[in-house]
């Protein structure tokens, strides 16, 4: 148990910095010189693309009327979406990844479990254990 609660750790940790990640990228844009149009245009982009690819903390926006008239807006738009779906879909691959790689290990765990059980019972197979019974907890 131990290790799957580190696994819902890693997930919740990936989703609140994919969360600060976005949450300034316009202002930080901004500052580095970006024109603002293109700023907002890519932040929207950014939580469409994250929504896209299966976040469930992001919703849809575009501005369509602004996307159609104003190029910056609309080049920072796609390129918001296209690397926020893809930043979003490398998170859902490595979550996946991880816990497939924890159901593998708890098997491992489950399956040395059983071959111990069956290497036990193995090597007491015609040995009279009836003198043992009052060993065991009732």
């Amino acid at each position: 148990m131990k290790i799957m609660s580190k696994c819902n750790v890693f997930v919740v940790s990936l989703f609140t910095l994919g969360l600060l990640g976005c949450a300034s990228t316009k202002d930080n844009m901004v500052a580095k010189g970006f024109p603002v149009q293109y700023a907002e245009g890519f932040d929207d982009g950014c939580h469409s693309g994250y929504k896209a690819a299966g976040s469930l903390f992001d919703e849809f926006k575009k501005d369509i009327s602004r996307f159609n008239s104003d190029k910056k807006y609309a080049q920072g738009w796609s390129d918001g979406f296209r690397q926020c779906e893809s930043e979003q879909e490398a998170i859902e691959r490595q979550t996946r990844i991880t816990i497939e790689q924890q159901k593998l290990i708890e098997q491992r765990k489950a399956n040395e479990h059983s071959e111990t059980y069956l290497l036990e019972k193995h090597a007491l197979e015609g040995v009279d254990t009836s003198g043992l019974e009052s060993l065991t907890p009732k």
